[in-house]
This record gives C-alpha cells, structure tokens and sequence, in this order.
C-alpha cells in the first residue's frame, strides 16, 4: 500500500510579492515533492504539493509560517488522489 497523497494548499494573508513561490518551491524540491505553486488573482498563493504523507504534512506546516516577510492569515487544505503526471515540483506561472 502506498503512502503517496496530495494536496491542494490555499494560502492567505500577505503571501504576494514576499518571496513565498520561490520558498515554497525550495522547500518542495528539499523534501523530494511533486507538484507546483502559483499566485492567484484574489492575493492568494496556491500549493499543490504530492509524495509521501509525512513529507505533504511537513509542506503543509512549513506553508503556515512562510518566508521571513510573509504573514499568513489561513491555510486551507483539500486532499486529493495523487496522480502520476508530475515529476518535479516548479513554479506555476
């Protein structure tokens, strides 16, 4: 049985212009996840971040504190079924 799982991590709060793509991606690779991130039109940044569970936990708490000058209000997490498209984990533009 395979512990691989995937999640799609909303983040709010000042998470925009700080740097949070490129920490969140560096983080990612560090872990050995797939998947990818990107900003969205309404301030949010969106995570989709897929491997191991405890490696997706680690993503998911690392994404509640952020780089140095974000400042996270919420995080919301969806749970979905891993899918074996990705190989890596890259910046969504």
């Amino acid at each position: 049985m395979s512990d691989q799982v995937r999640a799609q991590v909303l983040v709010s709060g000042v998470v925009q212009g700080v740097a949070f793509r490129a920490f969140t991606e560096q983080r990612a690779l560090a872990l050995g996840l797939r998947g990818g991130v990107r900003n969205l039109g309404d301030g949010r940044v969106e995570a989709v971040v897929q491997g191991p569970r405890a490696d997706v936990l680690a993503m998911i708490e690392a994404l509640k504190i952020g780089p140095r000058l974000a400042r996270v209000e919420k995080v919301a997490v969806t749970w979905t079924e891993p899918v074996a498209t990705e190989s890596t984990f890259s910046i969504w533009y």
